[in-house]
């Protein structure tokens, strides 16, 4: 049975992911804050441990990862989104807590999980397709997800030679408690379930990038090849 283990399981992704490889017979452990979801968690299947702990504090992480070994995949899920509402009063507080949740928190995770992975093993990062175009209010979210791209990248060169790999999830918009959140149109929303299917296929298939729905990255793609002043010409429109 192979051990994976995934960050912010206690609901959205990181659940139906939890539920999907505990399924096709994974032990799971699955991390979060939610110590009541998490117990509600493993209850539903017995192939679920949990772990309760705060990413963000990194000797929270460090002890409570300590005593695990041996894991076959590792899913960095957990996150965070806040907007940033008006941009000519800067809310520093709000981008520090963004950052440090999804990316400076990644890094005690890194600290505590990277030596445990199995020679043959796994790493996957959950950013998002936010990174390939700039978005209104997504100063904290989208530089926080930029980070984690190049972050996963880098470990991707690193890790090789220990013949442990890595992949980079970008989802579009799932449908989870984090953005029933959002106050916009969200175009091919998809249900946490199906976006838990396709990281799961993307991963068993050993894929480095893994991106979904594919009409959403397509046109993110399209978007993305234009000059910079068309983009900021149909956002402007948008907004007005």
């Amino acid at each position: 049975m192979k051990k994976v283990l995934i960050t912010g399981a206690s609901s959205g992704l990181g659940k139906s992911l939890a539920l999907l490889y505990a399924e096709n017979g994974c032990t799971v452990i699955a991390c979060g804050r939610n110590q009541q979801r998490l117990a509600e968690l493993a209850r539903s299947n017995g192939n679920i441990r949990t772990l309760n702990f705060d990413i963000t504090d990194q000797q929270d992480v460090l002890h409570t990862l300590g005593p695990i070994e041996d894991i076959d995949l590792a899913i960095l899920n957990a996150g965070d989104c806040e907007y940033i509402d008006d941009v000519t009063r800067f809310d520093s507080s709000l981008f520090q807590r963004v950052i440090t949740t999804n990316l400076i928190a990644t890094g005690y995770l890194l600290q505590a999980l990277v030596s445990k992975i199995k020679t043959g093993g796994r790493i996957a990062f959950v950013s998002s397709s936010v990174t390939y175009l700039p978005f209104p209010r997504a100063q904290a979210y989208g530089a926080s997800k930029a980070g984690l791209d190049y972050l996963a990248k880098t470990m991707a060169l690193d890790l090789k030679k220990h013949d442990i790999h890595v992949s980079l999830i970008r989802p579009g918009f799932v449908k989870t408690p984090l953005t029933d959140k959002n106050d916009f149109d969200m175009p091919f929303l998809i249900s946490s379930e199906q976006a838990a299917a396709a990281a799961f296929k993307g991963l068993q298939k050993g894929k480095a990038t893994i991106e979904f729905p594919g009409k959403f990255i397509f046109i993110l793609k399209l978007f993305n090849t234009l000059p910079d002043i068309i983009w900021r010409k149909i956002m402007a429109r948008n907004a007005t």
